[in-house]
C-alpha cells in the first residue's frame, strides 16, 4: 500500500488492509512468504510442462500410434505439485479463503484481533493435517521392518510418484503451519504497536 497512513481505518464493510506489501506478499508474511513467492514461477512452469506433455502424448498416441507409458503420470504429478504449492502461495499472500460475512461487519480494530485468531486457528488446523500427512508418508516411505521402500504407482512405468506427492503434501502443510504462525506473531506485534 502506498498510503500515508497504512493503519488508517477503512470505511465500513471494507476489510482492513495490510500495512505494507513487499515482493508480492504482506510484510507480516516474513521471510518465508517472500521465499514462497519466489518459488511460484518454477511451479507455474511445471503446469506449462504438464500441458506440453499432454499435447505431446495426444500427438504420439493419435497421430503416430506410439503412446508413452509416462506422460499421464508425469502430468498428473506436476499438476498435483502445483496445486499443493498454490495452497501455500495463497497462505503466504494472505489470500486464502475466508468467510467474511461477519468479519466485514466488524470495526477494523476487531478485524485485526480476528486476524490473529484466524491465523492461530489456521496454524492449528494445518499442523493437525501435517500430522495426518506424516502418517501417510510413514506408510508410503518405510516398510514395517524399517527399511526404505517408496510407494509406487503400480502402472507399467511404476514410478514412486505417489510417495513423492505424499512427501510434498507433508512438507507443504508444515510450511503452511509455520506461515500461519508467522502471521499470528506479526499480527500480535502489529496490535501491540497501535
Amino acid at each position: 500500500m502506498t498510503e500515508t497512513d497504512p493503519f488508517r481505518d477503512p470505511p465500513p464493510g471494507e476489510i482492513a488492509p495490510h500495512s505494507e506489501v513487499r515482493a508480492g506478499v504482506p510484510v507480516e508474511a516474513g521471510v518465508l512468504g517472500r521465499v514462497v513467492e519466489k518459488g511460484a514461477l518454477p511451479v507455474a512452469l511445471g503446469i506449462v510442462a504438464a500441458a506440453l506433455i499432454l499435447l505431446m502424448e495426444v500427438f504420439l498416441r493419435y497421430v503416430l500410434n506410439a503412446p508413452t507409458i509416462w506422460a499421464h503420470e508425469t502430468g498428473t504429478f506436476l499438476c498435483a505439485a502445483a496445486f499443493l504449492y498454490g495452497g501455500l502461495l495463497c497462505v503466504s499472500r494472505d489470500s486464502h479463503i475466508r468467510v467474511i460475512l461477519v468479519y466485514q461487519t466488524m470495526p477494523p480494530a476487531i478485524q485485526r484481533v480476528l486476524d490473529v485468531l484466524i491465523s492461530i486457528a489456521s496454524a492449528a488446523a494445518s499442523g493437525f493435517f501435517a500430522w495426518a500427512a506424516w502418517m501417510m508418508v510413514a506408510k508410503a516411505v518405510w516398510m514395517p521392518a524399517g527399511g526404505v521402500r517408496l510407494e509406487r504407482s503400480g502402472s507399467a512405468w511404476d514410478p514412486p510418484l505417489p510417495a513423492y506427492l505424499k512427501i510434498l503434501l507433508f512438507l507443504t502443510l508444515i510450511a503452511m503451519t509455520v506461515q500461519f504462525a508467522i502471521y499470528a506473531v506479526n499480527q500480535v506485534r502489529k496490535l501491540g504497536s497501535q
